[in-house]
């Protein structure tokens, strides 16, 4: 004899009756008429009780187990299974992993996240702090004496000469390439109106006046389109840098400074090769954001003196924003940030105390 029983999980009230197949493999000379009226008894007793499941009990010999497998195979069969099945998803009872959270457990977790997320915190920070940075603030010390009062007035002064120069001594071995970022602050370039002005179009197909009514407030000239139009495009960065050590000068590779994705995607022939715009047209999400202007393909020694002759151009006294020039090499894991570093070991150290403090607890009041 095979028994297959189903407990579905289904209320009595919310179901039509109760499927009870039962199927016993004995001759009729087994069963008398008394005792089938005991069994129609049992069964209808069965049919009224208020029982909280459904229960499909199947007692089947091998001879019997064609009938079982039509009786599933039927629409009320299918209906039965599908309805339990329902049952127990939409109660949350489908067969699941459910962890037992014994202390033990616990400890044993937290001490392993936190000798995961330490290592490699401090490797982090080890990769961070093996980058040589410089970073010298320019827009103040660009200023004459005299216009210091109205900056404004000065650097929008076409009459007044705006270069400049700062010179700066390599503090360590700066080893090539040697990447020259220009870095602005309280500079909003996520600005929403600021970010919608520009033609996406007109950068990739170049001259084309319909489709730039998003560039507003600057799309049009004497009633020709502007190209490249829009805000974004028309407060481009335009400093300028030249490098001089021992009187000689650090030629400055501008090539490939912007996304490969960005030069053969976003814009086309006539501005592709214009990559200082394409890296300002990528608009920084933060007020306080720094852009690649080139590259340094020559080592720098330490104590190395280096002069730079610039242009100070861009306006930001109008808005109380800075600007600074940053020179960075680069490790493994990218430029100088210690935040990721500080993080995995602040969440490993928090795991350690953690487990250390339940561990404490737990030896001194145990759980019974």
């Amino acid at each position: 004899m095979w028994e297959l029983t189903f407990n579905t999980g289904i209320q009595t009230s919310k179901v039509a009756g109760r499927i009870v197949v039962v199927e016993h493999h004995r001759g009729d000379s087994e069963m008398t008429d008394s005792d089938r009226g005991t069994q129609r008894d049992r069964d209808s007793a069965k049919l009224q009780t208020e029982e909280r499941n459904v229960t499909i009990h199947v007692a089947v010999s091998v001879c019997a187990l064609p009938t079982l497998l039509a009786y599933l195979s039927s629409s009320w069969g299918v209906v039965a299974v599908r309805a339990a099945a329902f049952y127990m998803f939409t109660q949350q009872s489908l067969p699941a992993c459910k962890p037992v959270l014994t202390p033990e457990w616990v400890i044993m977790t937290f001490l392993f996240i936190g000798f995961i997320f330490i290592p490699v915190g401090l490797v982090t920070l080890r990769a961070s702090h093996s980058v040589v940075e410089i970073v010298e603030r320019y827009d103040i010390g660009c200023v004459p004496e005299p216009f210091r009062i109205d900056k404004v007035s000065y650097i929008q002064d076409d009459s007044i000469p705006k270069n400049c120069s700062l010179s700066f001594k390599v503090p360590k071995y700066m080893k090539a390439p040697i990447y020259i970022y220009y870095q602005l602050d309280n500079y909003y370039q996520n600005h929403r109106r600021y970010v919608k002005s520009r033609s996406d179009k007109q950068l990739l197909h170049g001259q084309n006046q319909h489709g730039i009514s998003s560039c507003q407030p600057v799309e049009v000239n004497n009633d020709r389109p502007i190209i490249p139009c829009g805000l974004i495009a028309w407060s481009l960065f335009n400093d300028t840098f030249t490098f001089i050590r021992n009187r000689a000068e650090l030629k400055v590779n501008r090539k490939n400074i912007a996304w490969k994705s960005d030069r053969e995607h976003k814009f086309g022939k006539n501005l592709s090769d214009q990559e200082d715009l394409i890296v300002w047209m990528r608009t920084s999400a933060l007020p306080s954001f720094r852009k690649l202007y080139g590259r340094i393909e020559k080592d720098l020694n330490v104590d190395d003196v280096v002069v730079v002759y610039l242009m100070n151009n861009y306006n930001t006294y109008s808005f109380g924003g800075k600007k600074k020039l940053v020179l960075s090499t680069t490790s493994w894991f990218g430029g100088k940030n210690d935040f990721l570093g500080l993080a995995y070991v602040f969440i490993g150290s928090s795991s350690v105390t953690i487990a250390i403090v339940f561990t404490l607890l737990h030896l001194l009041s145990p759980r019974h």
